[in-house]
């Protein structure tokens, strides 16, 4: 072990932590936001209360993932420096426009919003949200054109004198096509998280306590999260096929590696389990789908899917000695418990939906079961479908380049990455524990009691009236 690999795993932790919380918040932020049109345009009881349930639950998943989110860029300056410095022209760009512009839009409405309850006219509170989920969207993108840049490089060019990529077209960048299909796949994924969160907690509040005067507001959050997630699952699987096919036209390793396919064929067959060697060098045992993996990398069901084997050979050709591929049994799994999980989510939408068919209402005690883990299915799917985007990528840090070795601070002992590393795990574990003692807290508690809080209107005055919703 040497401090590259440590520096390796801390990122990797760091990076996948963080994300546990950014597909619910840009999912929740926008979902709030339709509940909250809906309480306007119809003036519906129930809008308004799943708007201020919900709404508490985002705001705390919002709090922490900024916190993470802050910790994660701290490290291209402490164990990345090299990273940083190459490639600080290009990828800093993306990166200060998100702080500057989309940050600072979600950031500043999202608190017009919380404290806006009962002092801002309707139209201008509703707006503050929308404009918050709108900040919490354009971040997404700003940030995915960042890493696209380390997947695609694109709108640049290497200083002869100073060895550092520099920006040449920052609109090649903001278009890169692989930007351009990863914003719309990790926004649908977000989709599947909230809509999951919205069946998980209304599923528990029916089934626990299925007299309740509230029963027909969860019913309906039940079935609108359900909906969500379908919809959501469907975009997934569009944009993903066409995200496959674009992987295979710019990163035809990662998709050679996502199958363990280490001969071009064409046709090339889609496994769905295969058994390689302990070193996974090559095939033992395979079960596969004739022609679909052709389709899915090319559109053509006889399509050519270059192999591992010669991708290594063009690549030592093209850069010089070394191993190219990545690890093999890492993008293989990776890939297909994405997609396992985050089916599973849309299979128990649709059984939600199902049992709510008619007007009833579910009582399954193995539904909830079921409604209390769907959640964690699409964070699941999200979490290795970035080890597989991540890790699929190496050795590269920018493909074509600049290696994952070359990019480490030189100057970072082992001891002290090692020392980070471990204050920075056990922060992130105790964190973990407040947010989600949290989230079930509130989310244990229900929908709210408005029969105290008088609903905001365009006029009013704050010296008769208290305050009508406060976090």
């Amino acid at each position: 072990m040497d401090a590259l690999d440590v520096a390796r795993w801390q990122f990797g932790v760091t990076t996948v932590y963080h994300f546990l919380f950014v597909p619910l918040t840009i999912g929740l932020s926008v979902l709030v936001a339709i509940l909250q049109t809906m309480w306007h345009r119809t003036g519906n009881e129930r809008y308004l209360k799943l708007t201020k349930f919900y709404g508490k639950l985002f705001l705390i998943n919002f709090a922490m993932g900024v916190v993470t989110g802050i910790v994660q860029e701290f490290q291209f300056g402490m164990n990345w420096s090299d990273y940083s410095r190459f490639v600080g022209d290009v990828f800093g760009a993306p990166l200060a426009i998100e702080a500057l512009v989309a940050f600072f839009l979600e950031s500043t409405f999202l608190g017009l919003w919380i404290f806006g309850w009962d002092r801002l006219p309707k139209r201008l509170h509703l707006a503050s949200i929308w404009a918050a989920a709108i900040g919490s969207t354009l971040s997404a993108y700003f940030i995915l054109a960042a890493n696209s840049f380390m997947q695609n490089p694109v709108g640049y060019r290497i200083n002869p004198d100073t060895g550092r990529a520099e920006l040449t077209d920052f609109v090649a960048l903001l278009t890169n096509k692989v930007a351009l299909v990863t914003f719309p796949h990790t926004i649908a994924s977000a989709f599947l998280v909230a809509g999951s969160l919205l069946v998980a907690v209304a599923l528990w509040h029916l089934i626990r306590n299925r007299d309740s005067a509230d029963t027909p507001t969860y019913r309906f959050a039940a079935k609108f999260g359900s909906w969500v997630t379908l919809i959501a699952a469907g975009a997934v699987v569009i944009s993903g096929d066409i995200q496959g096919k674009i992987m295979t036209q710019v990163q035809p390793m990662k998709m050679a590696a996502a199958e363990g396919l280490y001969n071009t064929e064409s046709p090339a067959s889609f496994s769905v389990l295969t058994v390689g060697s302990l070193d996974g060098s090559r095939e033992v045992f395979a079960i596969k789908i004739p022609y679909l993996l052709s389709y899915l990398g090319t559109g053509h069901l006889d399509g050519t899917v270059r192999g591992i084997d010669d991708l290594q050979a063009q690549y030592a050709s093209q850069y010089g000695a070394g191993n190219y591929a990545p690890i093999i049994p890492v993008t293989y799994w990776s890939f297909r418990f994405m997609i396992a999980f985050g089916m599973a989510a849309a299979a128990i939408a649709l059984l939600v939906l199902w049992t709510h068919r008619k007007g009833r209402t579910p009582s399954s005690k193995w539904l909830l079961r079921a409604g209390l883990v769907m959640p964690l299915l699409p964070l699941l799917a999200s979490s290795f479908g970035w080890i597989f985007t991540e890790m699929g990528r190496q050795p590269w840090i920018v493909f074509g380049e600049m290696l994952t070795r070359n990019g480490v601070s030189r100057s970072v002992s082992l001891t002290e990455v090692l020392t980070s590393f471990t204050a920075f795990t056990l922060i992130y574990a105790t964190l973990a524990v407040v947010e989600f003692k949290l989230l079930v807290r509130y989310a244990k508690g229900g929908v709210p009691d408005l029969t105290e809080q008088p609903e905001n209107d365009d006029s009013h005055d704050d010296a008769e009236r208290p305050l009508a919703f406060a976090y």
